[in-house]
């Protein structure tokens, strides 16, 4: 039998573990939010289907049809769950031991004032977001329980990549040097995310949960100044992080200080990193920009 995986939002973790999946040979479905993006899904040869949280994906029993492998990353929302909402009893009569990876978040553990968390660490969320996630992971796993379906999450770090890091943040001229204090965060490159996924599949293992992040817990206003060095520019002064100001928004990331332990990814699952750290992953993508920039665009 082919693999067939569908992904309840196909966004920037799981667009790429569709897309390697897709050039290993499966067949791959996703959901977006807009029709705007079907046709980019359609050109990456990824079935695309309409979902939000205020309506299930429409035929979902045919969107689901032959699926082997599922790929959940659209996050919970003040009612819970969008797909469990919607759509549990349709996974609930997936084949026995189907595969489903939950994308959650480090968010889960909570503060530790920068001490170390593992698998096994208590889960004590600090804000509503990480209560909601800690809230969808037990749905999901409780789902996989009850139905014998091979649930596994993913504790995803703060998620970097092809546009979406700290050059293009200092490029825009958006960098700020917020420093706080004995404050780390955890970070994790989007291609070793989909490395991690990958490896999952291949050595399932129901019920469990793996942080996905890179050997490198540092201070925010670190990275920002190596990225500055690279693209040979000044790094913006650092600012308290008492003084500064800051949305609600931006203010909630600074409540949780940990250092992440990666060690089952790379026990269980044999990851090997490709980025082990922010330098690693930061060097790599000035590299690629300079690469398109003169035209050179073949593989690393």
């Amino acid at each position: 039998m082919s693999n067939k995986l569908f992904c309840f939002g196909t966004g920037f973790s799981a667009r790429l573990v569709a897309l390697k999946l897709r050039a290993e040979g499966w067949e791959v479905a996703g959901t977006t939010r807009s029709t705007e993006k079907f046709d980019a899904l359609k050109a990456e040869g990824i079935t695309p289907w309409q979902f939000d949280d205020g309506l299930p994906v429409v035929d979902i029993a045919n969107a689901l049809e032959g699926v082997t492998h599922v790929l959940v990353s659209t996050p919970p929302g003040g009612n819970g769950d969008p797909v469990l909402n919607h759509h549990r009893a349709d996974l609930a009569a997936l084949p026995a031991q189907t595969w489903i990876g939950y994308l959650s978040t480090t968010g889960v553990y909570g503060d530790r004032n920068g001490d170390v968390v593992t698998e096994e660490s208590e889960l004590l969320p600090s804000g509503k977001r990480g209560r909601r996630r800690v809230a969808a992971e037990k749905a999901w796993f409780d789902l996989g329980l009850r139905h014998d379906l091979c649930v596994q999450s993913f504790r995803l770090a703060g998620i970097y990549g092809p546009g979406r890091n700290a050059l293009e943040t200092v490029r825009s001229g958006r960098a700020r040097r917020i420093v706080k204090e004995g404050q780390v965060f955890s970070r994790i490159h989007v291609e070793d995310i989909a490395r991690t996924v990958l490896a999952a599949i291949e050595r399932p293992h129901a019920g469990a949960a793996y942080n996905v992040c890179d050997d490198d817990a540092a201070p925010p206003q670190d990275v920002i100044a190596y990225a500055c060095g690279l693209l040979g520019m000044d790094p913006p002064a650092e600012e308290t992080f008492e003084t500064a100001s800051l949305s609600p928004m931006a203010a909630s990331f600074y409540e949780d200080n940990k250092r992440v332990d990666n060690g089952r990814i790379k026990r269980e699952l044999g990851v090997n990193l490709r980025y082990a750290d922010y330098q690693a992953g930061l060097q790599a993508l000035l590299d690629d920009i300079l690469r398109k920039s003169t035209g050179d665009v073949g593989e690393n």
